[in-house]
């Protein structure tokens, strides 16, 4: 983890201090909010059809991530005493406590259960934020990468029920039209991942919802006939979906997620504040942190679910250079306004599940590979790293391969392992405590396994770089001869000064053996002569 800095600059003269127009601003702000649409709006879809909601729920549900989001990122970007980094990061919904939450509601805890936990986590956070720089050194990427890439695996069954359609029980389930209009979806985003360049590639996936979802409308296979069910404007009820109940299971899987979420966010302000430039101090990360908790606390209360900090606009600052916090929380003001439209989440809401399938694939194997990347920056030579990955992937993925594997267990044990994040998150942190943060009796050498796979890595490296040492003596040989033949055309067009048919390669050089041919006048008056 970066160092962090003592002392920072005066409000007003740093570089994210930095103003534009008007209109610029705005522009730049909505750009950071299409960016992160996709992702605000997926959590509150996963969990309406887990749960069962209608159309109309969902798009509540929606509507007050929208809400919410652009409320925690002005939050986060203005800033207040004790709360909020001044940097420009966009809060979000999180992706971290999708699996929990969906266990949670399989498991017959209902939305009503799914709050309480979150109220209950997000206060332990608030309350952990001011010193979890000590409690960081537990989350090592050996750790954060084993969870996030079960949160893709584990997602994954949620794409593909999609694609199967919208009703278990209808006699469409499973069809080839269903099927095959998610197919339809996932190859227009994976055209417009490959077409589109630089930041407006990010809106690949949102894209194509919009394509996928006008497809199905053409194709009568969409219904919009809740999107003009209620109102267009209105406020949100607090705890539209009951009083918040609480249960231990719940509490203690959410709390995990919580501190896992927490870890993202220090690294998204530590990485925004190297890119623009700015000092970042303890002191700033604990108000980052304080934003970001205070925020997920007042989720539940306004009907959604826990929020942090968005990497992909970390990447998007990094791109475009744009520096301005101000931008940035233009953009929450966008989601808030977006928020205040119910109409939004129920056309939102109403696009068909194979559109979402398509997206899903995309959208959740991206998760996965975000882990696997963060898993390959680790160091497995000479500590029980391998083991400790391979332990806690195996209890992630235990739940989707079994899902009634803790079913006679305690209630409240088989509501924490039955999620596949919260099993793999305490394996991972345990083994870590036990393999690298007590050094009794540890040696240089532990693990056979480790060696074993040492010994394969090896194999294929020497197999990859043989491969790539045969394809560069390969190119080399091919752009000699390329050059060797230009240079033949070359010569040929300066000793004839004509075109193809007389002085070039292929009349000179028949053979393309880089040697002059006798041309055929030559070859005629040497026969002529011969014979006279």
């Amino acid at each position: 983890m970066t160092e962090l800095s003592s002392t920072e600059l005066p409000v007003g003269s740093r570089p994210e201090d930095e103003k534009y127009s008007i209109v610029r601003t705005f522009l730049y702000g909505l750009q950071h909010i299409l960016t992160m649409l996709g992702g605000i709006i997926a959590p509150p879809l996963i969990i309406g059809q887990a749960a069962g909601l209608s159309g109309i729920e969902i798009g509540i549900l929606v509507s007050a991530g929208l809400l919410v989001s652009g409320l925690g990122t002005m939050l986060q970007t203005i800033g207040v005493p004790f709360f909020g980094s001044q940097l420009p990061v966009v809060q979000g919904i999180s992706f971290v406590s999708v699996s929990t939450m969906v266990a949670v509601v399989s498991g017959g805890g209902g939305l009503p259960t799914i709050f309480g936990s979150i109220i209950v986590a997000g206060v332990i956070g608030l309350a952990v934020a001011p010193f979890f720089a000590q409690v960081i050194r537990f989350f090592p990427p050996v750790v954060t990468g084993t969870i996030i890439t079960v949160i893709g695996v584990s997602l994954l069954p949620v794409a593909a029920g999609w694609m199967m359609g919208d009703d278990d029980s209808a006699a469409d389930w499973g069809s080839a039209a269903n099927i095959g209009l998610a197919i339809f979806t996932l190859v227009v985003i994976l055209a417009l991942s490959r077409l589109l360049q630089g930041p407006i590639s990010r809106l690949s996936i949102l894209m194509g919802l919009v394509i996928g979802t006008m497809f199905a409308a053409a194709v009568g296979m969409a219904d919009f006939s809740e999107v003009g069910v209620g109102d267009t404007f209105a406020l949100p009820t607090p705890f539209a979906f009951g009083a918040p109940v609480f249960e231990i299971g719940a509490i203690i899987s959410m709390t995990v997620v919580i501190f896992i979420a927490m870890t993202e966010t220090v690294a998204d302000i530590i990485a925004v504040g190297e890119i623009v430039d700015s000092k970042v101090t303890a002191r700033r990360v604990g108000d980052g942190l304080r934003s970001d908790m205070l925020t997920t606390v007042l989720a539940p209360v306004l009907n959604t679910f826990p929020t942090t900090t968005f990497s992909q606009n970390v990447g998007l600052v990094a791109i475009t250079g744009i520096k301005s916090r101000w931008a940035v929380a233009t953009g929450g003001s966008i989601l808030v306004v977006l928020g205040l439209v119910p109409i939004l989440g129920r056309v939102l809401a109403s696009i068909p599940n194979p559109v979402l399938g398509g997206a899903g694939i995309v959208l959740f194997g991206s998760v996965a590979v975000a882990g696997i990347r963060t898993l390959s920056k680790v160091k497995y030579e000479g500590n029980l790293n391998l083991t400790l990955v391979a332990t806690a992937l195996a209890f992630g993925v235990i739940p989707i391969a079994m899902p009634d594997l803790y079913s006679n267990f305690p209630t409240w044990f088989a509501m924490i392992f039955d999620s596949g994040i919260s099993a793999a998150a305490i394996v991972a942190v345990v083994l870590n405590l036990l393999f690298n943060e007590i050094r009794l009796g540890r040696k240089k050498d532990p693990s056979v396994f480790t060696a074993g796979s040492s010994a394969r890595l090896l194999v294929v490296e020497e197999h990859e770089r043989r491969r790539a040492a045969y394809f560069a003596q390969l190119d080399s040989r091919l752009r000699q001869e390329h050059q060797a033949r230009q240079s033949v055309e070359r010569q040929a067009r300066r000793r004839s000064g004509h075109g193809r048919r007389s002085g070039s390669a292929a009349a000179l050089d028949r053979d393309a053996d880089a040697v002059e041919d006798a041309s055929p006048a030559v070859s005629g008056t040497t026969r002529t002569t011969r014979d006279g």
